[in-house]
């Protein structure tokens, strides 16, 4: 009798062992996804970048180019995932949102190359770069002009959207969740436009998380209208909220840094594409801000479509790809030790 109960002890153990171990790979995976989606579709767009439209129809992007177009490395990325990554490294390692740390990190890949594959920092934006600077001068940071609606703190949000929907789940209310992600994109970028594209981009990424179906996007893209019901931006994304957005034409996409442009650009690329390779290659050859577009619809197409569903190829041949594989697992780890803390404390 007793050896059977210590059989179905050490049963039960097992079994919840291999649980756990799964959610922890369920979570690792939807890192990976996002980041290495959105990594992916930088270094696609980043040899092109700023190239119009024009030339792109007539020579589109089909794979990987050396990232200065004269043949240096290919699957080189920008400022758009060093920030990103920057941003999962700070929550990984404060296992919470601190401001101090995560303009620290931006300070560190600036000045010293952290986090950048070639060791120094490619493509800083006009209002990062200010932002940054000022902020480790003891100034005030944050753009708030006219000018500073760039898509700047759009391009390295992701971080955020994954910490609040696996780490705080549906423990903190949607409203401290936009609150937080409004004070991530203000570190830079404090316009009200600017934030609340970052909001939108967080409904709709938890929305996808949450159920990795194409009519997750619609789900999102309604819960974030009903969220700024009445804002003083209803009216600035009113053409990313019509019910028919996926079918108009792409002459009306534009895919400038204009953070309105790039998220419009984003969710129209995922909407009419069916796998992750047309999504952030549609993204491409927009022309334009090619980079962050691509990015910002790669860690969607990411989360939709999962990492395997990226070409290996791309994958194996991204700078930096073990570096990058060892922080979504390091973050991955943490973040399910603070879950499980949290909830040892609830019972």
């Amino acid at each position: 009798m007793m050896i059977d109960k210590q059989r179905e002890a050490q049963n039960v153990t097992l079994h919840c062992k291999e649980l756990i171990d799964s959610q922890k790979e369920k979570v690792c995976k939807s890192i990976k996804s996002a980041i290495f989606g959105h990594a992916v579709g930088d270094a696609l767009g980043l040899p092109v970048e700023f190239m119009s439209r024009e030339k792109l129809v007539k020579c589109p992007v089909t794979d990987f180019l050396p990232w200065d177009l004269a043949g240096g490395p290919k699957g080189i990325w920008s400022d758009d995932t060093s920030m990103t990554l920057s941003t999962l490294k700070s929550l990984t390692e404060q296992g919470r949102f601190v401001p101090d740390d995560l303009m620290e990190q931006f300070r560190n890949w600036i000045q010293y190359g952290s986090l950048s594959p070639l060791g120094r920092a490619i493509g800083i934006g006009r209002t990062t770069f200010r932002a940054v600077m000022d902020y480790s001068n003891g100034k005030t940071a944050g753009g708030i002009s006219s000018r500073d609606k760039g898509n700047g703190s759009l391009m390295r949000i992701a971080p955020v959207i994954l910490y609040q929907h696996f780490v705080l789940g549906n423990r903190v209310a949607w409203e401290k969740k936009i609150q937080d992600i409004h004070a991530a994109s203000a570190l830079t970028h404090a316009t009200e436009t600017a934030m609340t594209a970052c909001g939108i981009y967080a409904f709709l990424m938890d929305e996808l998380l949450a159920k990795a179906d194409p009519l997750s996007v619609q789900v999102g893209l309604q819960r974030a209208k009903d969220f700024y019901k009445g804002s003083t931006e209803t009216e600035t994304f009113a053409f990313l909220f019509l019910k028919d957005f996926h079918q108009v034409n792409r002459s009306h996409i534009h895919s400038s840094g204009y953070v309105v442009d790039t998220l419009e650009a984003a969710v129209w690329c995922l909407t009419t594409t069916n796998d992750y390779s047309a999504c952030v290659l549609k993204a491409v050859n927009l022309g334009g801000d090619t980079d962050t577009i691509a990015a910002v619809a790669g860690a969607l197409a990411g989360v939709l479509y999962g990492v395997e569903a990226i070409p290996e190829k791309w994958i194996s041949t991204l700078a930096l790809r073990a570096e990058i594989e060892i922080l979504c697992e390091s973050a991955a780890e943490r973040w399910f030790r603070i879950l499980e803390r949290m909830d040892d404390h609830a019972e």
